[in-house]
């Protein structure tokens, strides 16, 4: 998510009101059983599916002023990591991007030299959250590639970009929860579908909150390298399954969670610097979930921290990093834990410390339909 919770988070008590009126309207209940996200997966990978011979060629977009963490590394790390595809990171200028809530990376490829060494288009380009989801680079160079024949796939509030592109039009989409009042209203013809973690319409994706980057990146790999390729990286992630299931009940704006937004804006004491201890091959996926997971808690800032400068990410970008950082806290990583298992961990970690209440926060904005249940002090 980008602009709506950092809207939220800088909301005065006026906003207060939001929380019980119809921006929120009541959801149907989650459907029971298995077979529906059965069928909505196989629906995925089959449209999903390549259309070409040869190795398809994945574009993850990203915006130099701000795209969001998980939802720009995780895809790309998971495609990457799979090598069922040549995998680009592009931007509208080559050199650093900045993430939100936290980090930075290098992306070495533009928009104008990806279209120069792939004439025909890309197979897939995915569209991360944006600080400003209007850029008319992006939505231009998003419109060309749609007509070129590639499938787009907006994780999370990347949906809103693509409706800026035209692409939502007389769709069906999912998109993070805070959206779903935006996008209906910019685009009246379309129909959200609650209770699924990603949703395909006529060549164009969508997901709902940042980690349903997790399920849709496993169901892309299923579509391009088979099932037993997904499976065996969902092992590795500590994923039991990628299916659309989900239920979007428990994803809603109320009128305490907003009184809690706004008593955090107030207490900007508060806010702690961080450092996180990064080094060459580190698993991009563990710690874009950990780093995003601490940054939201509205307590953290996060900056990597390496004794050489600049890193080397274990998908081969280059991740920016200080010298310094002496004296601050360092953010707990465990190397032994599975990038999901990673984020169980600090979602403990963070009640330990701040309490449930902001670890709930915390996953309500990734829109994180569970965590483990049981925490070990």
């Amino acid at each position: 998510m980008s602009k709506g919770v950092r809207a939220l988070v800088g909301a005065s008590m006026a906003a207060l009101g939001l929380a019980a009126c119809g921006a929120q309207a009541p959801m149907p209940p989650a459907p029971a059983g298995a077979a529906a996200a059965e069928r909505q997966a196989r629906a995925f990978v089959e449209a999903m599916a390549p259309r070409h011979g040869g190795r398809p060629v994945v574009a993850v977009l990203a915006l130099n002023e701000g795209t969001e963490t998980t939802d720009f590394l995780l895809p790309h790390a998971v495609l990457q990591r799979a090598g069922v595809a040549e995998v680009a990171a592009v931007a509208p200028r080559p050199g650093w991007v900045r993430l939100m809530p936290a980090l930075e990376v290098e992306v070495t490829q533009d928009l104008e030299g990806f279209d120069r060494e792939h004439p025909a288009g890309a197979d897939y380009v995915i569209v991360p959250a944006m600080h400003a989801d209007d850029d008319p680079v992006v939505t231009g160079w998003l419109r060309r590639q749609a007509a070129h024949g590639a499938r787009i796939i907006g994780i999370c509030s990347g949906a809103l970009v693509l409706g800026r592109a035209g692409l939502l039009d007389g769709r069906r989409f999912a998109g993070h929860w805070y959206d779903r009042g935006t996008l209906l209203e910019r685009h009246p013809g379309a129909e959200h579908v609650p209770h699924q973690r990603y949703v395909v319409d006529r060549d164009v994706a969508t997901t709902t909150g940042i980690t349903a980057s997790v399920p849709t990146s496993l169901a892309l790999v299923e579509a391009i390298g088979g099932r037993a390729t997904a499976a065996a990286l969902a092992a590795e992630l500590g994923a039991p399954s990628w299916t659309p299931a989900h239920d979007s009940t428990p994803f809603r704006l109320t009128a305490g969670r907003m009184w809690h937004y706004v008593l955090d804006k107030a207490a900007f004491w508060r806010h702690e610097r961080w450092r996180v201890d990064v080094r060459d091959d580190i698993d991009d996926i563990a710690l874009a979930l950990a780093v995003d997971a601490w940054s939201r808690t509205g307590r953290v800032g996060v900056e990597a921290v390496s004794p050489s400068g600049p890193v080397r990410l274990r998908s081969g970008l280059r991740l920016a990093a200080s010298a310094g950082g002496e004296g601050r806290t360092p953010l707990p990583l465990s190397p032994s834990l599975k990038p999901l298992q990673q984020l169980d961990r600090t979602l403990c970690e963070i009640a330990g410390r701040y309490g449930p209440t902001q670890r709930d926060r915390v996953m309500l904005e990734m829109e994180y339909p569970s965590a483990a249940t049981t925490c070990a002090h």
